[in-house]
């Protein structure tokens, strides 16, 4: 179960336009990502050869894109699962549930509530 700062972070990183624009993009078509192994880097983002294509779907930069995928990653609403040299990026519907949930109980407190 997400804590309350867990769910704070996942509003945080919806928030912004763009995060909201490709998350709702994964949501709807999970992509596969190709590893460049000519990047040297820690960061499996950076390598993942599908944040060029999200960044010409978006018209930004590619570290602008890689930034806005880690937040929504750290935000526990999309995965990332290395196999092989492919990343997929895939909506987490662990977390989504648990917002939706989070959504419903929100929405039948009594308004005498607030």
């Amino acid at each position: 179960m997400l804590s309350l700062e867990e769910k704070i972070k996942v509003f945080k990183a919806l928030g912004n336009k763009t995060r909201f624009e490709i998350f709702r993009n994964v949501l709807n078509s999970p992509y596969v990502c190709g590893i460049d192994t000519k990047v040297k880097s820690d960061d499996i983002v950076a390598q993942a050869t599908c944040v060029g294509m999200i960044a010409d779907k978006f018209n930004y930069s590619l570290p602008t894109i890689s930034r806005h995928i880690k937040e929504l990653k750290n935000a526990k609403i999309i995965n990332m699962n290395k196999v092989g040299n492919k990343i997929y990026l895939e909506p987490n519907f662990k977390t989504i549930k648990e917002i939706k949930e989070c959504f419903n109980s929100i929405a039948n407190e009594p308004l005498a509530n607030y």
